[in-house]
């Protein structure tokens, strides 16, 4: 994405401070996700989906069903699927049949994809401490902050 033209670009002087608001947290999500995404790409020959549902794996260790991982990811169940064949067949990912259920299956990290995880995670951590490395301790701690009562709101009126 062109820094230049960027979300922000749609606003007025007049716009609501809100609005204003609203933009540059997209427009800052927005790039960030772009940047991961192109250097999973680059150095891992990896989209950001499927890091996404090997870190869900990798907090559960027993196991998610596929209709589990389609709400933890809010994606659709057909977009898990995909995901897991690709997964599966590079022997990242292994699926078992539930012995309560023979016709659901518990999705688990093999020990070559909790390896390969455990490399990508440590180099994604890198890139974002990089990529928030502009604030300061205390300014991370105030947007954590300030994000946390936005939440709870959003929660509140929801």
């Amino acid at each position: 994405m062109n820094a230049d033209l960027d979300l922000e670009t749609r606003l007025s002087a007049d716009d609501h401070q809100a609005l204003k608001l609203w933009l540059r947290l997209l427009s800052c999500t927005t790039r960030i996700e772009d940047l991961i995404r192109q250097r999973l790409r680059q150095e891992f020959g990896t989209t950001l989906p499927r890091f996404d549902l090997l870190a869900q794996l990798e907090r559960h260790p027993d196991g998610l069903t596929m209709r589990e991982l389609s709400r933890r990811l809010m994606v659709t169940g057909g977009n898990v699927t995909g995901i897991t064949d690709q997964l599966e067949a590079e022997g990242l990912v292994l699926r078992e049949t539930r012995s309560d259920d023979r016709r659901s299956f518990i999705v688990k990290l093999t020990p070559q994809g909790r390896r390969q995880f455990k490399r990508m995670a440590t180099v994604h951590e890198a890139w974002i401490v990089e990529l928030f490395a502009g604030w300061s301790p205390a300014q991370k701690s105030q947007v954590h902050e300030l994000l946390a009562h936005l939440k709870t709101h959003l929660k509140d009126i929801a």
